[in-house]
Parts: C-alpha cells; structure tokens; sequence
C-alpha cells in the first residue's frame, strides 16, 4: 500500500485559514471555549497524494477526518483482493469510520485512499473521544454520522446485490455528471469499475455497448454523455 504524504501541522495552516476552518464543523457553535482551544492546539492538515494510502481499520485509530479537497474513496477489501466501494467522500463532509475506536459500534473493516490529490483536516481519535465523553451535542452528532455512513453501506450493498451491471453504470455516469456538472466523465475504465465494484473488462464491454446504442461517446480516458435520457431509462 502507498505510503501518505504528510504535512506538518504548522505548514499545514500556513496554508488555509485554521480557525475558519475548524468554524466550518457541524458542531462548533455548541462548544464550550475550553474545548474549542483543545481543537485549536490539536486539530491539524494531512495531504495525501493521488492513490495514497489514507485509513485501515487494521491500523491505529486515526481520528475524525474533514475533507478540505480532493476525495476519498471508502471501500471493503477481500481476502482475494476484491474490492466493493462503499462511498467517495468530497469537500465539506465528515467521516467518523476512521476513528472506529471512538464508537465501539463500528465494528467492520474499512480501507480509504485518496481518489486525487487530497487535504484533510484531522481530529486526534483521542480528541474526539473525549468531546464524545463530554458533549452531548458532539456525542449525538457522531452517532448521526455514523448512521449516514452505514446507510451509504447499505445502499452500496443494495445497488450490488439487486441492479445489473448495466443500471449500475448508468446510474454512476449521471451522478458523476450531475457531481461534476459536465456530461464529460474523465475517468479510466479502472476507476470507474472500482467506483462500481466491478471487473474493468466487464466496465469496458458495457460502456462499448453505450456507444454502440448512442448513450455515450468514448475517446482516451473520457467517456461523453450523449443520451442523458436513454440512460435514465437504464436506471
């Protein structure tokens, strides 16, 4: 696995405004000053380059993560090697499955890597765990996250379990239009089946039959939108 790039904290909030930031987080305005300080001292930026390695529930805790930029892929991996993407988190969300000790509910195994160059603002899992501890409102806010993300596992499961491959592309390509807001998906026939958790062969043959049918026009590393409501019939 790639190992991550990282930033010290102090290069780290030369480079965006820290106190805004932190401000950003859902459940700022209901801490106590002591322990809006205690995220002062301790909070701090990690940059992980494209396909770096982010977070094993195998590893040591890492803590709550803040998305600054780029994106991170959060997804399952067997014993073969097999991998089932579970869900992409982007700027302004939150993630707690990286800080599993914290909520000792969390009991399956998850990987994350960075889908792009990416920034992220990290709450030590020790830090967490004692606003957890001491703040109603953080306490309640963290079991809420968790739920969201366990319902993001679910549907990941249902789009598996129960949609052919077919719907599951077409479904993808228009959300990743609509995310994007540009009918040019730029993505390899890898990523997209990783997004997917399908074999790229597979993804290949399928998108070669788009084209044939008019839904898409491919070119290298490109895939262009071109029947946004044959595609919606797939779905």
């Amino acid at each position: 696995m790639g190992t991550p790039a990282v930033t010290t904290a102090a290069a780290s909030i030369a480079t965006i405004d820290m106190e805004r930031t932190l401000t950003q987080l859902p459940f700022w305005s209901s801490l106590t000053e002591h322990e809006m300080e205690t995220l002062r001292r301790s909070a701090f930026v990690r940059h992980y380059e494209k396909g770096a390695f982010v977070h094993s529930s195998d590893n040591e805790c890492l803590g709550m993560l803040f998305i600054l930029s780029g994106e991170i892929r959060t997804y399952l991996l067997s014993e073969e090697g097999r991998e089932v993407t579970l869900f992409r988190l982007y700027p302004g969300e939150l993630c707690v499955l990286s800080a599993s000790c914290v909520i000792s509910q969390i009991t399956f195994d998850t990987q994350m890597t960075a889908g792009m160059d990416t920034e992220v603002l990290i709450i030590p899992a020790n830090v967490i765990a004692a606003l957890k501890e001491q703040n109603l409102h953080v306490c309640c806010f963290l079991y809420e996250l968790a739920t969201k993300r366990f319902s993001d596992v679910m549907w990941a499961m249902q789009q598996i379990m129960f949609k052919g491959l077919d719907r599951r592309l077409a479904d993808f390509l228009l959300a990743e239009a609509e995310r994007t807001g540009s009918n040019t998906i730029r993505m390899t026939h890898e990523q997209i089946a990783q997004h997917i958790s399908s074999a790229r062969e597979a993804v290949a043959r399928m998108l070669k039959s788009f084209s044939e049918d008019g839904l898409v026009e491919l070119k290298r590393g490109a895939i262009t939108l071109r029947d946004i409501d044959g595609l919606n019939h797939l779905k």
